[in-house]
């Protein structure tokens, strides 16, 4: 399995700074309780159709220690999983899953602890009749998603890094946040203004 060591102490920020729009899910996708702690590992793919949800079912008794479960259903009229879902695969170790779709029992999700980005909560469950291949690539939020992809979520949002640049992105990411946590607030200040200054300035603002 791909090693995400070090990305948990990414946030979703950074990496969407360093990769750009193309590889953050969309902001339907959120944490379904508060607080959620942010959550890094690789991606464990699946793919349910509208209102099925058995592939998700499979995956959580497939999927290892510290994986994160991406799925793409495009449907929020069924939930794809509920409490005792969430509580085996909180119990094999994986570390959250992201949903673009719904889930329900969001009180015992809650108080349980375990991460869960989705859509929404509604409480009719899905059924279970569709077999598709586990780890193929998927969309979830608007972002393509392969096995062994790095996820990060938390509660700024749900950053996907590519397999391939995985040490080149962790590596800028550590860079930058080394630069940023050795600059003050005034010296940011006095950056920040000058560069805004600066663009305005060349656009002719007068103000």
């Amino acid at each position: 399995m791909t090693d995400a060591t070090g990305f948990e102490n990414v946030p979703p920020t950074t990496l969407a700074d360093i990769l750009g729009r193309g590889q953050v899910m969309d902001i339907g996708i959120r944490p379904l309780w508060s607080p959620t702690p942010r959550v890094a590992g690789p991606a464990f793919t699946v793919r349910c159709p509208p209102g099925d949800n058995l592939m998700l079912h499979a995956a959580i008794h497939r999927a290892e220690p510290g994986s994160i479960i991406v799925v793409e259903s495009g449907d929020v009229d069924y939930a794809l999983a509920g409490g005792n879902v969430c509580a085996v695969a909180r119990r094999r170790g994986i570390a959250a899953f992201v949903l673009d779709g719904v889930i329900r029992d969001i009180g015992e999700v809650r108080e349980m602890g375990f991460p869960v980005f989705a859509r929404g909560v509604i409480p009719i469950p899905g059924t279970k009749a569709a077999a598709h291949p586990l780890n193929v690539q998927v969309r979830c939020g608007g972002v393509d998603v392969n096995a062994g992809d790095i996820v990060v979520a938390d509660e700024e949002g749900i950053v996907v890094t590519p397999h391939a640049r995985q040490d080149e992105v962790l590596l800028a990411a550590q860079t930058k946040l080394a630069k940023e946590a050795g600059e003050s607030l005034d010296a940011w200040e006095a950056a920040h203004r000058a560069r805004i200054d600066k663009i305005l300035s060349d656009k002719d603002f007068q103000g």
